[in-house]
């Protein structure tokens, strides 16, 4: 056994699972140990990859006393459960976006990790994409001026029988594409910005047969300071697309796509000339391979040997969780909602 490094279990063998499972893999301090999948094809082609324990079931994994770490890369309907159960068994974790399903799965899960004491990471990859990392740093910098206003646009079209699949079940998911995708922007609102006093929404389940959850959602948040945030988040963007703009009193800060099919990952400034006429435009492009998350895992691997604030944490899933439960709060009441209290 490799028992210099921390041992890391990773309880989901899909897409996202998998790329956890090789950055933990790949990583000088960490070993991937055991890898669980409910589909026997999929566990036995982990193990034959990594060449690691393997099981259909999580429990196994979180009750070996050897795993430090449980990563949680399930559907939405299994994060809570099994992510207090490892922090209760004594595990740092890292879980995937949304926090749970809803607002009180994400509380939940936040004070599992305060009575443990252990590490509770939310997998928010994008804060890690170099574009959006940067464009943060310049902003705190005061580079664009004092903020005015957020727009953000993020989507894909789907793919043939999606609604088969579990995102398409209301039970599993817990939210339609506001919780798929809107999650990803609401914390990078939150991130840049703080967290809103008000939230609007509308939603519609245009396309896909997945009722009585969305496929398109297009939100509204206020801000203490009068500061303005707005969003569509869709599965009926045909080309998939990312863009996320801030709009400050001295110029802007665009990035735009997210390498791969989302269009090569860029960062566009803008610098407001008083006088009038078109601003002073600068580009920096970030080509290559996405590298967010051996980024954020090396940031989840610091915290846990440290103890060193991270990105990510409890307060920052409890943050996006409560954007979401105000906007969908305003949906089903037709009105603007408060986020306080939520």
């Amino acid at each position: 056994m490799n028992s210099d490094r921390l041992q890391i279990a990773v309880i989901g063998g899909g897409l996202i699972g998998r790329r956890r499972a090789s950055c933990a893999a790949s990583h000088k301090n960490s070993h991937l140990a055991f890898v669980v999948d409910a589909d026997t094809s999929v566990a036995d082609a982990l193990a034959l990859e990594y060449g690691v324990r393997t099981s259909l079931e999580w429990r196994d994994a979180i009750a070996d006393p050897n795993i430090d770490i449980v990563v949680v890369a399930t559907p939405n309907g299994y994060l809570a459960e099994i992510a207090i159960a490892a922090l209760g068994a004594g595990k740092h974790v890292l879980v995937e976006k949304p926090m749970g399903r809803n607002i009180v799965e994400a509380t939940a899960m936040a004070e599992a990790a305060r009575k443990s004491g252990k590490i509770l990471k939310i997998g928010f990859n994008h804060r890690y994409h170099p574009a959006l990392a940067s464009a943060r740093e310049r902003f705190c910098a005061g580079e664009i001026g004092e903020l005015i206003n957020l727009r953000a646009r993020y989507g894909h079209g789907g793919r043939p029988g999606y609604e088969r699949e579990w995102r398409g079940n209301a039970e599993l998911a817990g939210g339609g594409e506001l919780t798929d995708q809107g999650v990803h922007v609401a914390d990078l609102i939150h991130w840049f910005a703080g967290l809103p006093n008000e939230a609007f929404a509308y939603t519609q389940t245009a396309i896909w047969p997945i009722a009585p959850l969305e496929d398109n959602a297009f939100a509204l948040f206020r801000f203490e300071n009068g500061a303005v945030a707005s969003f569509h988040t869709s599965w009926t963007q045909w080309k998939n697309m990312f863009s996320f703009e801030v709009f400050g009193t001295k110029g802007s800060l665009s990035i735009e796509g997210l390498g791969k099919s989302y269009g090569i990952e860029r960062l566009i400034s803008a610098k407001r000339r008083l006088e009038g006429g078109v601003p002073e435009i600068a580009e920096e492009s970030f080509e290559g391979d996405d590298l967010s998350w051996q980024y954020e895992w090396n940031d989840f691997m610091n915290a846990v040997q440290t103890g060193e604030p991270y990105w990510g944490s409890p307060a920052d899933g409890l943050a996006a969780m409560r954007m979401l439960a105000a906007l969908y709060g305003s949906v089903e009441q037709g009105r603007p909602v408060p986020i306080s209290g939520l």
